[in-house]
């Protein structure tokens, strides 16, 4: 069996209600919701959160909240993978045969069901325990710089000051919108990044969205990405 699980926590703060919020027209959690729908690969798609709004909406939009999310569980520091292991052991205690598990944010409206699907294929033909969209860092991260309190720069790597760029090895980083895993893995291996495999996407598909000026900009973003899709 294979299920998603979307972690949405009430109580965000640097965006109020951000995972109920509309976002091109609907609330922000049904981009995870539809595309775990439309995906056909869920033989259940669960949300666990804490906050009764977000439960409502979440079935409105044909997810379940088959329990509640602990208060331990909900709070800031709270990292992925308790909320996950959690969600898993409260699903098996219903009798579900869980094989593998996809955890899908909130978050995440420029999610694409051929990703999701894609992903699923590198885990399984992977000898690794996780999955997760990935993508490129548009410069070089060899030839990054720190700022010190006194404004003065200074590079992270000074061995890499006069490599060119076309030298240097490209670096990844985390798009952080959904992680495929083994049900097993979940609950006994919380590094994820040391135990998966990448698909690499586009830039054009990964948009953070944690400020109210993100938001702005992920609409904009949004418009452009949906008109694209049109021409094609």
């Amino acid at each position: 069996m294979k299920i998603a699980i979307i972690p949405a926590r009430g109580g965000s703060k640097r965006i109020p209600h951000k995972n109920t919020r509309e976002f091109a027209g609907r609330p922000m959690i049904a981009h995870a919701i539809t595309a775990a729908i439309q995906s056909g690969l869920f033989e259940h798609i669960v949300v666990t959160t804490d906050d009764e709004e977000i439960s409502s909406i979440a079935r409105e939009w044909g997810a379940e909240t088959p329990f509640a999310r602990p208060e331990k569980l909900a709070d800031d520091h709270t990292p992925t993978g308790p909320v996950i292991a959690h969600a898993i052991t409260a699903c098996k205690a219903l009798g579900w045969n869980i094989d593998y598990v996809c955890c899908i944010y909130p978050g995440v409206p420029f999610i694409q069901v051929d990703d999701i699907t894609c992903a699923l294929e590198l885990l399984q033909t992977s000898r690794v325990d996780y999955s997760f969209p990935i993508t490129e860092f548009p410069s070089a991260i060899q030839r990054a710089l720190r700022r010190q309190q006194n404004g003065k720069i200074q590079p992270f790597y000074p061995e890499y000051e006069l490599t060119r760029t076309q030298d240097l090895e490209s670096g990844f980083y985390d798009a952080g919108q959904f992680y495929w895993g083994k049900a097993e893995a979940w609950l006994t291996n919380e590094k994820v990044h040391r135990s998966g495999v990448g698909l690499n996407i586009p830039n054009s598909r990964v948009v953070d969205i944690d400020t109210p000026d993100d938001w702005e900009r992920a609409e904009l973003f949004y418009k452009v990405f949906q008109m694209e899709k049109l021409r094609h």
